[in-house]
């Protein structure tokens, strides 16, 4: 029976965590038995300016700032030329809103990668990027996709979402792309075939019930495109931040990391989030409802950026997961089993 959103906020609001995290975890045994997998690539951050600079985003710089870059088409080839050197399968480029590129640098830049390094995998561009692509260049977001794909683009990472609620996206990142234009780029990329995963960053002061309409936004997305490949929750990390505050609890994230395995039974893959929460938590997540620890993170700017930096090697990841009683193995981005330790 599919928890509906009323039940959903009662279980968040009043829910008992460790009821909460053995119902998910028994929901992850039936669909993966024991097996835990996590990724090797790189997060390569081409640029760090942004013109929407959010409230919330440790990372951005304007422009004309001593601390502005922009990295060379060479200098993203040599980061991809490190990744593959290391055993990994996947580059996830991201950045700011950089006011003076067009569509043909994106492009540019796919093509480079793809041809230097064709096994490798294009897990890049948030929504926000695609959405700013498109209006520079003058193009529907479909039609943008399309030439991001074809010059070799292969999914998108769930970036930008925060809470996919207006009331909360006005407070901390007004000048960003809201609720139903995200979900437009997502459903759009999943129409070409372009799957996606989805995120959830916890932590700005969003009510239970705000939680739980994100989830359901996503739910209902997934029911009809059936293109998103994972779920994310996050949590936002204070540190040198306009926004400040204090991080959430270590409980309030594992309680809505079992919300989400329970609430969203139609996304197969949950992962746990120790870039943000720390190795010991990471490890926790395995037994509230995560079957995918992520990345080992090659390169990480972002989170770090806001002061929050953890370290990890494939064999700590491994030593981690079997820690918690799971058999660890390395996957691809459509989470197909390359190796196991």
């Amino acid at each position: 029976m599919r928890l509906t959103p009323e039940q959903g906020e009662k279980l968040l609001l009043h829910g008992d965590p460790i009821e909460l995290g053995q119902q998910a975890d028994a929901a992850r045994r039936k669909l993966f038995d024991d097996t835990v997998t996590f990724i090797v690539d790189r997060n390569i951050n081409y640029t760090n300016v942004c013109k929407n600079e959010c409230k919330f985003c440790a990372f951005f710089r304007r422009k004309e700032h001593k601390d502005a870059y922009l990295l060379t088409y060479d200098e993203i080839l040599a980061k991809v030329r490190e990744t593959v050197e290391c055993g990994g399968t996947q580059v996830m480029i991201q950045g700011g809103l950089y006011p003076d590129l067009g569509l043909d640098y994106y492009e540019k830049m796919l093509r480079l990668i793809k041809q230097n390094f064709p096994s490798i995998t294009i897990h890049s561009f948030t929504a926000t990027e695609i959405q700013y692509f498109a209006q520079q260049a003058g193009l529907s977001i479909l039609d943008t996709l399309k030439r991001l794909q074809e010059a070799g683009l292969d999914s998108l990472p769930g970036g930008g979402a925060e809470i996919l609620v207006d009331e909360v996206r006005r407070r901390v990142s007004p000048k960003k792309i809201m609720t139903d234009d995200w979900l437009h780029v997502m459903e759009c990329a999943h129409s070409i075939g372009m799957e996606s995963t989805a995120t959830m960053v916890i932590g700005f002061g969003e009510t239970m019930a705000q939680r739980i309409e994100h989830m359901e936004k996503i739910r209902r997305l997934q029911d009809k495109t059936g293109g998103f490949r994972a779920f994310i929750t996050w949590t936002f990390q204070p540190g040198n931040t306009e926004l400040g505050g204090e991080k959430t609890s270590g409980w309030d994230y594992m309680k809505t990391l079992s919300m989400t395995r329970l609430y969203m039974d139609n996304i197969k893959h949950i992962q746990g989030s120790w870039v943000t929460q720390g190795e010991r938590i990471g490890q926790l997540t395995l037994g509230f409802g995560a079957d995918d620890l992520g990345s080992i993170m090659l390169e990480e700017n972002v989170v770090r950026a806001a002061g929050t930096n953890y370290e990890m090697s494939i064999n700590k990841m491994a030593d981690i997961i079997r820690g918690a009683g799971k058999q660890p193995a390395q996957r691809d981005t459509e989470y197909n089993v390359i190796r196991r330790f």
